[in-house]
């Protein structure tokens, strides 16, 4: 199963709904983890380091950074950029079916948006 991180701004109603859907999902919060705050570049190598996915809303700045670490060669196991338009039960179906049917490693270097499609 895919281990995953929430960006600070991350919708904390998804969050609460995937955990209770999933009480064994592997998810921490930035806040959780002392980075409140923290820039870009700094959440994507925590994430990295702690080989976690990012769910994030954040289009503009989150993926340039990502993009960049990934063409720079390091470390990137994936970011998940979910539209904060898509509805809140299709957003935690997605993230569910993402975890569940992915192997570790998997989308390395890669941006999924949601909703699937």
């Amino acid at each position: 199963m895919l281990r995953l991180a929430a960006d600070e701004n991350f919708n904390n109603d998804l969050v609460r709904a995937l955990l209770r859907r999933r009480p064994d999902l592997d998810l921490i919060r930035m806040q959780d983890a002392g980075l409140t705050g923290a820039a870009d570049p700094e959440v994507l190598e925590w994430a990295a380091r702690e080989n976690r996915m990012l769910l994030t809303h954040d289009v503009t700045t989150i993926t340039r950074h990502a993009y960049a670490r990934a063409a720079a060669g390091q470390g990137m196991p994936g970011v998940i950029e979910v539209s904060r338009t898509v509805p809140l039960a299709r957003a935690m179906e997605d993230i569910l079916l993402l975890t569940e049917l992915s192997r570790e490693g998997e989308w390395e270097g890669q941006i999924l948006y949601l909703p699937l499609r």
